[in-house]
């Protein structure tokens, strides 16, 4: 199910958040020891959320993410809950205080069911970097994710959350998408604010969403931007609605390919996995 899907079902009370959390809790049991994405499962909080959540709704809230639950990669600050960074160094750090993007998923009424398993510190491809343990491609349990925000798209794409944050620094949201068959942005630097994020490099890192499709990161990026005091490098523009995006035009659109990427003998492949990409982007205005 796709947050926009999701939302629609809250908003006209054919699902509670408390019976969709529910629903992801037990996805969670159910596949979690075969992909091994979640470093920590805050199932009680979770269900705390959500009936909160259920509340704002009945009393017309109408943010997309009320009530829709969520997984945080483990290098984001979470006030009471630990955080990792998929290291023995910070086995059992407990931050005192949320990072920005979690503060702002609070404020949306987003319901958090757990945090994720990366590469330790970040700093890896696969998520067999992991220092506490592997994650592994929930389409194929024989190989990896990608990384280093593998366990935030394994868990989307087995359906343990309906989105999942992750960072990116040189393609940690972007490559394990693609391994996984999930939708993920890394947003241009400064837009979304890296306080509370635990760096690996300031000068790259970016906050952004991984999701079953484009809609669905318009709707995390609306959520989540915005300008943040607190990190200098965050931007002071306007926030524009993102999901107003989705419908552009791609008649007259040009794709530059490097000619290194012509691999001899692979033309063919090549063109077919152009053709591929440019049918998908087609599909993405319509969600």
């Amino acid at each position: 199910m796709t947050i926009h899907e999701a939302h629609r079902l809250l908003k006209t009370k054919q699902l509670s958040s408390v019976e969709l959390t529910k629903a992801c809790l037990e996805r969670i049991s159910q596949v979690e020891p075969k992909v091994h994405a979640l470093v920590t499962i805050t199932d009680e909080l979770a269900l705390r959320q959500a009936q909160k959540a259920d509340e704002l709704i009945a009393g017309g809230d109408t943010n997309p993410l009320t009530g829709i639950p969520g997984l945080i990669k483990d290098n984001m600050c979470t006030k009471g809950i630990r955080t990792t960074c998929s290291s023995k160094i910070l086995e059992n750090f407990v931050p005192p205080y949320d990072a920005t993007v979690i503060e702002k998923l609070k404020d949306c009424g987003g319901v958090v069911v757990g945090k994720a398993n990366m590469d330790e510190f970040a700093m890896g491809s696969s998520t067999e970097h992991s220092a506490l343990f592997t994650t592994h491609n929930p389409w194929d349990l024989s190989r990896v994710p990608g990384g280093s925000s593998g366990g935030s798209a394994a868990a989307v794409a087995a359906g343990e959350a309906i989105y999942a944050l992750g960072s990116d620094t040189g393609g940690s949201i972007r490559q394990p998408a693609g391994f996984c068959s999930v939708t993920g942005l890394k947003p241009t630097y400064g837009r979304v604010s890296r306080y509370g994020l635990v760096a690996f490099a300031s000068s790259l890192d970016q906050i952004g969403p991984l999701t079953q499709d484009a809609t669905d990161c318009a709707l995390v990026l609306n959520a989540i931007a915005g300008y943040d005091a607190r990190d200098s490098t965050s931007v002071p523009e306007p926030t524009p609605d993102y999901t107003q995006c989705l419908n552009t035009e791609l008649n007259g659109l040009r794709l530059g390919i490097p000619r290194e990427y012509f691999v001899e003998g692979m033309q063919a492949e090549v063109a077919q996995a152009i053709k591929a990409a440019i049918s998908k982007l087609r599909g993405w205005g319509r969600g």
